[in-house]
């Protein structure tokens, strides 16, 4: 078997700390590009001549998504600059304990976290924009139920395993 084919652990197996991390990164490569996307839009925004135009309102939500995208991004992208930095020479990546593990999961919370209030603070700031704050108002709300019940709700209480 080569080293690209992976095989499944028997289910009485638990996974290796390596299973556990690489599947924690491959998660994270799916979740990276919408932060970036929120970042770069939240990028070019002040640079836009309407910017003088927002009320305080939307000025405040611009700060919330613009500080919550770009610490979120770091927390989200920290997994991988630890797999970078703990490589050895040959390839391999030292994880003698869960805590390393552990941690990334933690970090990788914390961005997600984060990442989701950017992405409602960016619906307030579009939708107000775009539209009134009253509808702003209410996408906001629906984005950010969305965002709990399905990267929250789901994961930790729907689904939790009472076995």
């Amino acid at each position: 078997m080569d080293e690209t084919t992976r095989r499944a652990d028997p289910p009485d197996e638990e996974p290796s700390l390596d299973d556990e991390f690489r599947s924690l990164l491959e998660g994270l490569r799916t979740t990276l590009p919408g932060v970036q996307l929120i970042a770069g839009f939240l990028l070019i925004v002040p640079f836009q001549v309407s910017f003088a135009e927002l009320s305080s309102a939307e000025r405040g939500a611009f700060h919330v998504a613009f500080v919550s995208a770009l610490t979120g991004s770091l927390l989200l992208m920290a997994p991988s600059s630890h797999q970078r930095l703990r490589a050895k020479e040959d390839g391999t990546v030292a994880r003698e304990t869960p805590r390393h593990v552990k941690v990334a999961i933690r970090l990788a919370t914390a961005g997600s976290v984060l990442f989701a209030l950017a992405l409602v603070a960016v619906a307030y700031l579009v939708a107000s924009v775009v539209l009134n704050t009253a509808v702003a108002v209410a996408l906001t709300a629906v984005v950010a139920v969305v965002a709990f019940w399905s990267w929250f709700y789901l994961p930790l209480v729907a689904w939790r395993d009472d076995a």
